[in-house]
């Protein structure tokens, strides 16, 4: 019987892993050391996240660089996925008009700068490239040589808004009142549109600033009155409330910017020493308008950021105890959502902290620190190190799905965007 069982058990580790493979080969990144700089986003709006609606002339635009002195020959495809980013069943002629494969014609090279890149440009939809449905999508850029060798991946939403989306969010939570919490309560109002029923065939996601590590999903709403779908007191919309982005600017290499220390060239190129950060988990909340994560290239002399701006190598140094036993990262939009090496951050036994270099491109940015325990691949919050203040202002995207009986296909008919209120 125990023989059985373990049969019976491999058998359905067997089964999961392929799935799980799949989600991970969805998730955005880069995969080549070369390239940098991946931003992703509605177009002439950098705060934003990427999402656009079908059919409305909103266009998504991409950007990055290779490190390099000349240009690649460079294409892109499209990937339907369905809520889980996992790929969905339509056949590319089912959710694109025109041919799945486009030329990144649209590149520069760097001007003035020490680090010499080459930065690519490609926004959606285009004359070759536009999307009949609504969903998920992955757009994968790779070498026209080697059309199977993906070069760097990023996610996008395009939603058909077909139900409003209201929410609020607040620090009186189902776990107490001004704590270390947030909660959301979220409102689906589908008058004359045909939800099916929303008991299952409706599907919520819930991300707290853009993170993907912090997405929720809920499957059942509280309650349906009429057209309204409800959705209330439910632990997939109590996050933990972190702490503001600490930030810093390195738009100029003459004078400081905003938290630098110092500045300094160094054989290649600049180096820039960020003011020494501490823990705040036990410190007072400060408020602080933030960029919710995300960076923004600017180079303060320069008519054209995505070329002039230069790569400098940025010092990370955080003053505290060594954890024993785990890791500490830097996150932010930057980093794509991936904890690896490239921001995890080393422990200085004789300055006592914990410091990194990253190349960086010059600009405004966003982060925080996280930590992880070692052999694990869930990544704790902020709490440790930033701690969990009811004050942040916390920017929440709710996304709405649907798919009924016979649908092959997860529809995205609703997005909101929402800030946390005390």
């Amino acid at each position: 019987m125990v023989a059985r069982l373990r049969i019976v058990f491999l058998l359905l580790i067997i089964s999961i892993l392929p799935s799980l493979a799949r989600e991970e080969e969805t998730a955005t990144g880069i995969n080549f050391p070369s390239f940098r700089t991946l931003k992703t986003g509605v177009a002439d709006n950098f705060m934003s996240i990427p999402v656009i609606r079908l059919g409305s002339g909103e266009r998504l635009q991409v950007s990055f660089d290779e490190i390099s002195e000349d240009n690649r020959c460079l294409s892109a495809r499209l990937v339907h996925c369905n809520s889980d980013w996992k790929p969905s069943q339509l056949v590319e002629s089912e959710y694109l008009d025109g041919f799945n494969t486009m030329d990144i014609e649209d590149y520069a090279y760097s001007s003035n700068t020490f680090v010499h890149y080459v930065n690519y440009l490609l926004e959606i939809p285009n004359e070759s490239m536009n999307p009949l449905v609504s969903g998920n999508y992955l757009l994968q850029v790779y070498d026209r040589d080697d059309p199977s060798e993906v070069i760097l991946q990023t996610r996008f939403r395009v939603v058909e808004p077909v139900v409003g989306v209201a929410a609020v969010s607040s620090s009186k939570t189902d776990r107490g009142i001004n704590g270390k919490w947030q909660q959301l309560a979220i409102q689906i109002d589908g008058e004359g549109t045909d939800m099916g029923n929303p008991y299952q065939d409706l599907k919520i996601e819930v991300m707290q600033n853009g993170r993907e590590s912090t997405s929720r999903f809920l499957r059942a709403p509280l309650r349906v009155e009429g057209s309204r779908v409800i959705y209330e007191h439910s632990p997939e919309l109590l996050f933990p409330a972190s702490n503001e982005y600490r930030r810093f600017e390195s738009t100029s290499v003459r004078f400081p910017g905003m938290r630098v220390d110092s500045t300094k060239y160094m054989g290649t190129n600049y180096h820039t020493w960020i003011n020494v950060d501490y823990p705040r988990d036990e410190k007072n909340y400060e408020y602080d308008r933030t960029q919710h994560g995300r960076f923004l290239v600017r180079e303060y002399n320069s008519t054209d950021s995505n070329i002039g701006a230069d790569y400098i190598t940025v010092h990370f140094f955080l003053d505290v105890p060594e954890y024993i036993g785990k890791e500490v990262y830097i996150d932010g939009e930057f980093t794509n959502g991936k904890f690896g090496s490239s921001n995890r951050m080393s422990y200085n036994r004789e300055r006592m902290g914990y410091e990194l270099e990253i190349p960086l491109k010059q600009g405004a940015y966003n982060y925080q620190y996280v930590v992880k325990q070692i052999g694990e691949n869930v990544v704790e919050s902020t709490s440790t190190i930033e701690g969990d203040k009811y004050e942040t202002e916390n920017e929440y995207n709710i996304f709405v799905y649907i798919r009924k009986p016979g649908d092959r296909y997860d529809r995205l008919i609703g997005y909101a965007t929402v800030y946390s209120q005390n």
